[in-house]
């Protein structure tokens, strides 16, 4: 296990951080969808939804390039688990209060009809990246990552 686990980390930093990075991108440039999708979930007071919907995409951006750099692993892991936690919540909330919407994870966002909700896949992805994000938590070195030095020896 010891000389999988660099090899396993780096996979699971690439794919954590890749996805945190295109889904923070794909909403970034188009602030009022974004908004929207944070609306959507009605959990929110709509000034807080928009500036959340607004900052978002930016620290999903800023989350996602230090897991594929490999710096700070370790906090931006704990942050990342936190963060899924924060997104099936929100999900499940919505699935519960019989809210038909779109997740808005990746663009889009808002309300859709009800039987083009992906409540389950979009749970069971974000279940995923939290496991990868404790996995990261607990063995964050990893190959290839800029702070890899750092963390074997501080």
């Amino acid at each position: 296990m010891k000389k999988l686990s660099p090899w396993l980390s780096l996979v699971f930093r690439l794919i954590l951080g890749g996805v945190l990075f295109y889904a923070g991108y794909l909403k970034a440039f188009n602030p009022s969808k974004a908004k929207m999708a944070v609306r959507a979930y009605e959990a929110l007071p709509i000034p807080v939804a928009n500036i959340l919907g607004v900052a978002l995409p930016w620290i999903e951006i800023g989350a996602g390039l230090l897991l594929i750099l490999g710096v700070a692993v370790r906090q931006t892991a704990i942050f990342s688990g936190a963060l899924m936690l924060v997104f099936i919540v929100a999900i499940a909330q919505a699935w519960a209060r019989g809210l038909s919407i779109d997740c808005g994870c990746f663009g889009g966002g808002g309300q859709v009809d009800a039987k083009d909700t992906k409540y389950v896949e979009e749970i069971a992805r974000d279940f995923a990246l939290t496991l990868m994000s404790f996995y990261l938590f607990r063995y964050p070195t990893s190959r290839f990552a800029l702070d890899r030095e750092k963390e074997k020896h501080g």
